[in-house]
């Protein structure tokens, strides 16, 4: 076994990055509420498929995977779990905008702001790609028919697969994508599939800070099947917070927390956080909207619950 101590930037929460949306419901990831372990699998660049378990320790989290890796493994397997808990974030101006707003001052003290990240953008691009225009439960069964159908297992434990790389799913048919129930999403997926694999989008370059918020909307909304509700929803996975993925659920939410029930769309939406500018998708995910102190997830689950 091995375990490496990783440090987070203040203030931080494991249960609140994990349960920051649904993501931990998704297929690899694993939450273990009562033991508080996160567990999700990831290919290595060097083919080797692993099981992490990441559960909160010292000043951040610690990750242990299954026999010895090396120094570059362990390189690697320390960035994937940096990406995914987004461990060096720095919240400290959107914090202090918070503070003075009573349905945001709950942000600070529960370490809100970060949100679960999958160990590749691919994952996460192809995720949100399936929760358009869907149920929450057809989402989650989308994704564990993907990882089951082309998923790679590792050695040590052949039950359970990674989710599956672009390469592994370019060499499949849109027939066989439509079998598991894909649908219009079957064309999308194998089209972005192969541009990855045969390296026409490179998506690791959506990850420079250094690249415009609106260079980066735009890139995303270029690629297959992405329209302007999942490039909103990739740019806050990507730490851009200046879209707000507007979906059925953002349009009841401010139809009853500032229209009285009235009907309204995403312009509606947009203008309600507008003054929150590059923090409008965090201001809008995290807002108290019934008085309670919760995010939107937590209602979510209490009232699922």
């Amino acid at each position: 076994m091995t375990t490496l101590n990783l440090a987070a930037r203040p203030p931080f929460h494991l249960p609140a990055v994990v349960r920051s949306h649904g993501w931990y419901q998704l297929a690899p990831f694993e939450w273990d509420e009562a033991g508080g372990a996160l567990r999700t699998l990831v290919r290595l660049e060097n083919g080797r498929v692993l099981a992490l378990g990441i559960t909160a320790g010292g000043d951040g989290v610690i990750v242990s995977a299954p026999g010895r890796l090396n120094r570059r493994e362990q390189a690697e397997v320390a960035a994937r779990a940096a990406w995914m808990l987004h461990l060096d974030a720095d919240f400290a101006e959107f914090y202090a905008l918070a503070d003075a707003e009573p349905r945001l001052a709950h942000c600070r003290p529960k370490g809100f702001g970060r949100f679960l990240r999958s160990p590749s953008l691919f994952e996460d691009v192809v995720k949100v790609l399936l929760t358009t225009n869907i149920q929450w439960g057809g989402t989650k069964r989308l994704v564990a028919a993907l990882v089951k159908a082309f998923g790679e297992a590792p050695a040590a434990d052949p039950a359970r697969r990674a989710f599956p790389t672009a390469e592994r799913i370019a060499r499949s048919r849109e027939s066989a994508l439509r079998r598991l129930g894909l649908g219009y999403r079957a064309p999308y997926l194998l089209q972005l599939a192969r541009d990855v694999a045969a390296g026409r989008v490179d998506l690791d370059r959506f990850r420079d800070p250094a690249l415009p918020t609106e260079d980066l909307r735009r890139a995303l909304l270029a690629l297959p099947g992405i329209g302007p509700y999942a490039a909103a929803t990739l740019l806050g996975l990507l730490g851009r917070y200046d879209y707000i993925g507007v979906d059925s659920e953002a349009v009841s939410a401010v139809s009853r927390g500032f229209y009285g029930g009235r009907p309204v769309g995403a312009k509606e939406v947009e203008a309600v956080f507008g003054k929150w500018g590059r923090y409008k998708a965090l201001a809008y995910w995290f807002w108290d909207f019934d008085g309670q102190g919760q995010a939107p997830m937590e209602a979510w689950e209490a009232g699922r619950g």
